[in-house]
């Protein structure tokens, strides 16, 4: 099956993970507000998202895939003697990292309030950390298997216990106040374990037919072990200063609420809320990110692993991979600037988040919107070094990148630009990645960019412009209010305009890119389009 279709099916239950998504941070804006406290639980739920980004769908899980891949392909009894001793590998050595975890977060002194509330949330949530890695590492091995719906389900499952907890804490009696809401936001964090422990037993149970045990074959896993690890390593190392790149942007962004609103004597430029603000705006940015981009890459990336032994066949899919990402990403940038003030008003405004909260919003998320295109093709290109067993060149320049991006927030904060300035510092570090990338893989494997790609790419944006000024159009004669219900409306009119335009367009430029994206074959039966 062509990964087109696989990309259709993880895109639709993405698509559903992330409207959930959007519900839970539409709850907890209203519950909350963007203040001191979501910013510490803001800060407290990344601890364990990094380890899953660095562990879980990150350097294990790359180094991971290529070789249970082939294991499987020569010798499956051995492929499965190697996922099971690398599960419990894996549960052991992250076990481990939380008690130290735990025992470090007990020892850390305290001075207000704001840092107890961070200190006691993150050691609530710390243990989700190894549940959420496994339940990662299980969806890559049911994706080598072609099943990619367990795992991009189980999000969901993670939303809909924070939406509960939420709710729950909603109901929690007493007058308004900052002592309350520390109160409320507790119930959250235990939601939050809860969802760990569903999101484990949905994937366990979605493994019962791949006869994969946990087990401590180290010996008779040994080689494929040692690959592993040694194609993790340099991953890790570069994932871990990128990762810990990210905990520094949040740092930054919740610095007013947990150190204070000088340093050295001097203001500090950005206002209490602000980590806040940013995790939602990213959530918004990252809507079409991982409904479209991110998928494309995750179900290519076995494919590429598959074909790494025939440069033919890797390059024609890889390129495919281009024109796709570029059809998707371009036109979803283009219109989350179209649509931004409607879709943040719609997702956040109400009770404890304001106009002016959301117009915050609004702009830091304008300032992530054109990294949509540029880190969906790093994505894809990322992956193709993996799949080639090159771990070391984008680990290398991730590297780099993160030092240009630390460099980049720290000035820019304190421009005119102010909170924004720490998303236009992404969008810049990711643009400049994607060009060094395809450089350095076209070093490689060769032009990457045929007559075909840039034909495709010219058509892309010239359809891209087309919905971009039929969408504005519309936009200039809805008679839809500022309310919060005219919010609503006006973004389902601007979103239906900029699809059935884009649509149509490509269809009459005779774009297959149309199809792909929606997982269909072309007309006659093929699901790619055959070279010049």
């Amino acid at each position: 099956m062509a990964f087109e279709k696989h990309a259709r099916t993880v895109s639709l239950l993405t698509l559903v993970s992330r409207m959930s998504g959007l519900a839970r941070d539409a709850v907890q804006s209203r519950v909350f507000g963007a203040g001191p406290v979501m910013d510490a639980f803001a800060l407290a739920f990344q601890i364990p998202n990094l380890f899953r980004r660095l562990f879980g769908e990150g350097a294990l899980t790359a180094s991971f895939l290529p070789v249970y891949t082939r294991l499987e392909r020569d010798d499956p009894d051995a492929a499965r003697r190697f996922a099971g001793t690398t599960i419990a590998l894996l549960v052991i050595v992250l076990s481990a990292l939380t008690v130290i975890g735990e025992l470090v977060l007990a020892g850390l002194p305290v001075s207000n309030a704001d840092q107890s509330l961070t200190i006691r949330l993150t050691a609530t949530m710390l243990p989700y950390m190894p549940m959420v890695c496994v339940v990662a590492l299980l969806g890559t091995i049911l994706g080598v298997h072609g099943r990619f719906g367990p795992a991009s389900a189980s999000p969901v499952l993670l939303n809909a216990a924070i939406i509960v907890g939420a709710g729950l804490a909603w109901w929690i009696p007493g007058e308004a106040s900052p002592e309350l809401s520390r109160a409320r936001i507790g119930w959250v964090a235990m939601a939050v374990m809860v969802a760990g422990l569903a999101q484990l037993g949905w994937m366990m149970w979605s493994m019962r037919g791949q006869r994969i045990r946990p087990m401590l074959d180290v010996r008779g896993s040994r080689a494929p072990l040692l690959e592993t690890v040694r194609a993790a390593l340099p991953m890790m190392l570069g994932l871990g200063v990128f990762q810990l790149n990210v905990l520094m942007d949040s740092l930054i962004a919740s610095y007013p609420t947990s150190i204070g609103p000088t340093i050295m004597g001097v203001p500090f430029p950005l206002p209490q809320g602000s980590n806040a603000t940013v995790n939602w705006a990213t959530r918004l940015y990252e809507f079409p990110l991982g409904v479209f981009g991110i998928s494309v890459a995750t179900v290519i990336f076995p494919l590429l692993s598959r074909q790494s032994n025939d440069m033919h066949q890797f390059m024609h899919t890889l390129r495919r991979g281009i024109r796709l990402v570029v059809f998707i990403g371009v036109p979803a940038s283009a219109g989350l600037l179209l649509v931004a003030k409607p879709m943040t008003a719609t997702v956040f405004q109400g009770g404890r988040c304001g106009p002016e909260e959301v117009q915050r919003i609004a702009t830091v998320m304008m300032a992530f919107a054109p990294a949509v295109v540029a880190y969906s093709a790093m994505q894809l290109l990322t992956r193709a070094f993996y799949a080639l067993g090159d771990q070391r060149t984008p680990t290398r320049l991730s590297m780099a990148m993160v030092a240009l991006n630390l460099l980049l927030n720290v000035s820019l904060i304190w421009t005119p630009l102010g909170l924004s300035g720490l998303a236009w510092s992404t969008t810049i570090c990711s643009f400049i990645q994607w060009a060094l990338l395809g450089r350095m893989l076209s070093r490689r494997v060769g032009r990457l960019m045929d007559d075909l790609v840039w034909k495709s790419v010219g058509k892309t944006l010239f359809a891209t412009a087309v919905m971009s000024l039929a969408t504005w159009g519309v936009g200039q004669v809805l008679p839809f209010g500022a309310d919060w219900w005219g919010m609503c409306a006006r973004l389902a009119c601007l979103a239906a305009t900029g699809a059935l335009v884009m649509l149509v367009v490509a269809h009459r430029l005779h774009m297959p890119e149309w199809r792909w994206s929606l997982g269909m074959a072309d007309p006659e039966g093929r699901t790619i389009e055959p070279e010049a």
